[in-house]
């Protein structure tokens, strides 16, 4: 029996000389043009990334990454980075340290503005997150551990992340979070994380893990925040009064529109602006002011200025009934 047994290795061709030259000539191919991606995003990307250093009152604050975005020196980085903090300095990469100050934060969002007295600074290109696939080859870039102008590169490894963030007593999903094996540490918060084109998709936030970074994204939503931040100081919010979740539709309902989910309120905050529309415990919020929801990220999406203090109609399924409610959204309080 053991004579007509062969190894696996013995049923295969043996490879010729030339076919392993070839292979080995491929992986130092494709080693090069991802070595030459990395290069070229680094070349392009660090002259805009500065390193902070904050203060909290008379004690030092801590550090972080920042971004410039705009050559008269506005700068992106995390709300966390800048929480607490009353002032700081930012080390820019031509070597210089100039004040910052503070322009606004959002918690909620993890996103803040910074701004120092310089300009003809080199602005980052910004991109969009919501173009990217998994797998895409990205690059992180900022100053972890205090090592300034440190380059790590990885892979987008999962999107659609959630990553809960709090202001006071005010919770938010922050959605669409980009989960990458990027090497990312203590330092790299408010840094890049830019495409293989050296667009900024992503603003590092968090050690999620060993391997395991996350980032929140830039896209309409959050360049949306920023824009407010960098205008107002601060981004306003709606605020309905629900807590909620995503819920089947009864099948008759989702034949007859044509969707299978919706928002299942699940509490009512008393006084609020839900509890005055007349919204109940276990009603299926359909859509509001004309825009479908189906989980809860829309309807936080749908709660920003615009429908502050206006009166907004609200879609609602009860009892196999579909009903319409008026309701009018206060600004969340701070």
């Amino acid at each position: 029996m053991s004579s007509r047994l062969r190894l696996i290795d013995d049923r295969l061709p043996a490879s010729r000389p030339e076919d392993e030259a070839t292979q080995r000539g491929a992986e130092d191919e494709a080693l090069d043009a991802y070595s030459t991606i990395v290069a070229s995003v680094a070349e392009r990307l660090l002259p805009s990334v500065a390193s902070l250093v904050v203060r909290r009152g008379r004690r030092p604050g801590g550090a972080g990454s920042a971004v410039v975005i705009t050559p008269d020196g506005f700068l992106l980085t995390s709300a966390h980075v800048l929480a607490g903090a009353d002032g700081g300095e930012a080390r820019l990469a031509d070597g210089r340290e100039v004040a910052l100050e503070i322009v606004g934060r959002d918690p909620l969002s993890d996103l803040a503005v910074t701004r120092v007295a310089a300009s003809g600074l080199p602005a980052a290109a910004l991109g969009d997150a919501d173009r990217l696939r998994v797998g895409q080859l990205v690059v992180a870039i900022g100053n972890p551990l205090g090592f300034s102008g440190s380059v790590t590169a990885g892979v987008v490894s999962a999107l659609g992340r959630s990553l809960p963030t709090r202001a006071g007593s005010a919770t938010r999903i922050v959605e669409n979070v980009i989960q990458t094996d990027a090497a990312l540490n203590p330092g790299n918060s408010g840094g890049a994380l830019a495409d293989s084109r050296g667009r900024v998709v992503g603003v590092n936030t968090a050690v999620a893990g060993l391997g395991l970074g996350l980032a929140v994204p830039i896209n309409a939503t959050t360049l949306r925040i920023v824009s407010a931040l960098m205008r107002e100081g601060r981004f306003r919010r709606a605020f309905l009064g629900i807590a909620g979740g995503v819920r089947p539709l009864p099948p008759r309902l989702a034949a007859q529109l044509g969707r299978r989910s919706a928002i299942e309120v699940t509490e009512v905050v008393e006084g609020s602006p839900a509890e005055r529309a007349g919204l109940r415990t276990r009603d299926l919020i359909l859509d509001v002011d004309g825009q479908m929801v189906a989980g809860v990220g829309d309807l936080q999406r749908l709660m920003v200025t615009d429908v502050i203090d206006r009166a907004v109609t609200i879609r609602v399924g009860r009892g196999g009934e579909i009903l319409s409610l008026s309701a009018m959204p206060v600004e969340l309080a701070a």
